[in-house]
């Protein structure tokens, strides 16, 4: 109940201490260990690894409700603010100056985050936070349950599952980034509009998240490592209670006490990724890709 309070509220553990008549430290050390526990004995269940029919169904459910071909799940990295960790220097100093770690998520089209990675310095852009993760070295040595490329809908032309995510992320034979540029054909507009409408579940599920446990609301006043377990607490909670209540829309709208990282270091894209970009813009804009409102929509 203590631990529930404190993430869902917001309220300090100096709040837990004078409410519930326990030290700080003691408060301290009750909600770290809830937070180890329900991690550990939730994971499995709430954020498990997705098998090969996991993702096939994962990427149906982006195709019904978002007309994105063979979209595996969308990808973005938030900065969590925490207070400066003593004899830091400027490792957790974002780019706003603030301090901060960064989670790196992976979400789905029900709102249900995939993958998380928690706990990198806050002065890590999105691109060094996804090229240090474990999603990254899966994604790069094939071990991941990707499937085989396939067809896109009402056409014969098969292309690889891929993740989407924003233009700080290299595009790769398995991550989509929208094309950069002021200057766009229509092409090349419609995709990052359609690349722009897959991408928004992994940000309505960032603000679910902050809007549900409030403690993302202000900054982390305990030492990273607890900062890291209230952080992956809060991500299995989420699943959890987005598996049985639903989610309320109006939390989608805003995301607070998460940051974006505006900082553009690109990753390099091959000649291969280039030719995958342009196979689903050239579809996008066919008669079996299309949708009625998009060239309203840009």
């Amino acid at each position: 109940m203590r631990s529930c309070r404190h993430l869902a509220s917001g309220c300090s553990l100096k709040d837990l201490h004078y409410n519930f008549r326990i030290g700080r430290s003691t408060a301290g050390e009750i909600v770290r260990k809830v937070c180890q526990t329900i991690w550990h004995t939730m994971k499995e269940q709430c954020l498990p690894t997705p098998t090969h029919k996991a993702c096939v169904e994962i990427a149906a459910g982006f195709w019904e409700r978002d007309n994105f071909p063979n979209c595996l799940e969308a990808v973005d990295g938030k900065h969590v603010r925490i207070v400066k960790p003593p004899q830091s220097g400027s490792l957790y100093r974002n780019y706003k100056h603030l301090f901060s770690i960064g989670l790196l998520a992976v979400a789905d089209a029900n709102y249900s985050f995939v993958y998380v990675d928690v706990g990198s310095y806050g002065k890590d852009s999105d691109s060094t936070l996804f090229r240090n993760s474990t999603l990254w070295n899966e994604i790069e040595s094939g071990s991941l349950n990707i499937p085989r490329p396939a067809p896109l809908p009402g056409s014969d032309v098969a292309v690889p599952y891929a993740f989407v995510g924003g233009k700080a992320f290299g595009l790769s034979t398995h991550l989509l980034r929208p094309y950069s540029g002021t200057h766009l054909n229509v092409k090349k507009r419609v995709f990052n509009y359609r690349l722009s409408r897959a991408r928004r579940y992994v940000e309505c599920t960032f603000g679910i998240l902050s809007n549900k446990w409030r403690i993302l609301h202000r900054p982390l006043d305990v030492h990273v490592e607890f900062c890291v377990d209230i952080v992956k607490c809060c991500c299995i909670l989420h699943n959890y209670v987005r598996a049985r209540d639903g989610f309320n829309f109006e939390d989608t709208l805003t995301v607070v006490g998460l940051e974006d990282d505006a900082n553009d270091d690109i990753i390099a894209v091959n000649r291969h990724s280039n030719r995958f970009h342009d196979a689903l813009s050239n579809y996008f804009t066919s008669d079996a890709g299309q949708v009625p409102w998009q060239l309203g929509s840009i």
